[in-house]
Parts: structure tokens; C-alpha cells; sequence
């Protein structure tokens, strides 16, 4: 089975101007969106909160985290980020995904915009 993998946009929400575009591998058993925290300081993206996140393995880490505007597939959305450290994947998370309205798709595993929201 290959891996999903999406074209991403990140920018700073105080200074929108400040961009970068990158290619995220999507994990949807990852609740948040992680980038490597030097990019995120190039931005100028300040930590908000340091968060205690387990890992696949069992272990317990902790990680800062912040808010980036986040564009996907002509969608756009504020979002939380994990300011990943060296050895920590970069990833497109869950919470991302549904605030940009995109899921992927179970059979042809490719990134697509949700039909219709759950209204309850």
C-alpha cells in the first residue's frame, strides 16, 4: 500500500505574506500537522503551548505547538502545528485535514475534498 502525500502551504496568521510550501505525508493516526520547528521559527511562528504527545513506540515526548494558517487543494484553514525536532516525521495530521474539509480516499488513496460535513 503507498503512502498519500499532499502539497501544502504554511503561513504565519500575523504575517501572512510569510509562506512556505511543502510536501507533507499524510497521517491521519496523527491527530496534528508536524514541521520541523526551524521552519516554523523561519516564519516567524512562536510556540503557544508544550504539549505531551505518546508515540507509536510507547514512549511519552514533549513537543511545543502553535497555530499556522495551513492551504490545501484551494482550501484554507487555521490549524495547529507540532514544532517537530530532529528524528520527527513531518506530517499532515487529522485535525488538519478536517479543517481544510479533505480526506483520503480508501481506495485510490489519493487526497479528495469532502462531500458534505457531518451536521450533528
Amino acid at each position: 500500500m503507498g503512502n498519500t502525500t499532499a502539497r501544502v502551504r504554511i503561513c504565519n496568521p500575523k504575517e501572512p505574506t510569510k509562506c512556505i510550501d511543502l510536501d507533507l505525508l499524510v497521517d491521519s493516526g496523527s491527530t496534528y500537522t508536524w514541521v520541523r520547528a526551524s521552519r516554523l521559527r523561519e516564519l516567524g511562528i512562536e510556540p503557544m503551548a508544550r504539549v505531551r504527545f505518546r508515540t507509536i513506540e510507547g514512549r511519552v515526548i514533549e513537543r511545543d505547538i502553535g497555530e499556522v494558517i495551513i492551504e490545501s487543494m484551494g482550501e484554507r484553514a487555521t490549524t495547529i502545528v507540532v514544532f517537530a525536532q530532529e528524528g520527527d516525521a513531518e506530517v499532515l495530521g487529522a485535525y488538519s485535514l478536517e479543517g481544510l474539509r479533505l480526506e483520503v480516499d480508501p481506495v485510490t488513496r489519493q487526497l479528495k475534498k469532502v462531500k458534505a460535513l457531518l451536521a450533528l
